[in-house]
């Protein structure tokens, strides 16, 4: 995942993404990206937030226009003048993911998404993947929560101490271990 994402080089081999070398930053243009642990400048709202990434953004206006209408579609929440700071695990969560979108990305990377949301939030999460999915947009979801790999990837690859251990159709998966991914781990 750091390596796609230009966070470190890799030392052998090759990564590409859209056919494009990852060592070139527009191969990272069509990505949306949200980290396990975000950070974002505590004193800014959502909308002051969503709007510097959208100043920031290297895409088309009008692609940009068209993420922030979509993050804020799924959300279905008004975006608070309150600080981020105030907000709950799970509003930041919505702000990172509305975050990762706003460009209308093709390729959306997920780091523990739903880590530390409750029920409710995890669902929510789980709408906007298969929205996406839907949409024709590919969903990279990293987690440790298998059960949750499970109920939301249609292909998994599951690594352990950095070695590919298994990868496939989750449904493929379960037959040929006649268990969940959990208890096949």
């Amino acid at each position: 995942m750091q390596v796609l994402l230009g966070f470190r080089i890799a030392t052998s081999g090759t990564a590409s993404l859209f056919d494009i070398d990852v060592r070139e930053a527009i191969a990272r243009q069509r990505i949306g990206y949200l980290p396990e642990l975000t950070y974002y400048y505590k004193f800014l709202t959502a909308e002051e937030l969503l709007r510097s990434t959208r100043k920031s953004s290297k895409s088309p206006a009008q692609k940009v226009k068209s993420g922030l209408m979509h993050c804020l579609s799924w959300s279905r929440w008004k975006m608070s003048a309150r600080p981020i700071k105030s907000y709950s695990k799970g509003m930041q969560q919505r702000v990172g993911l509305a975050q990762a979108l706003i460009n209308n990305p093709d390729l959306l990377i997920l780091d523990e998404p739903t880590s530390g949301l409750d029920p409710l939030g995890r669902m929510k999460v789980r709408e906007i993947i298969q929205r996406l999915k839907n949409e024709g947009k590919t969903v990279f979801f990293s987690s440790h929560e298998l059960g949750e790999v499970e109920t939301v990837c249609d292909r998994v690859a599951i690594i352990h101490r950095g070695e590919l251990k298994v990868e496939g159709r989750v449904s493929d998966l379960i037959l040929k271990y006649q268990t969940d991914l959990e208890r096949s781990f």
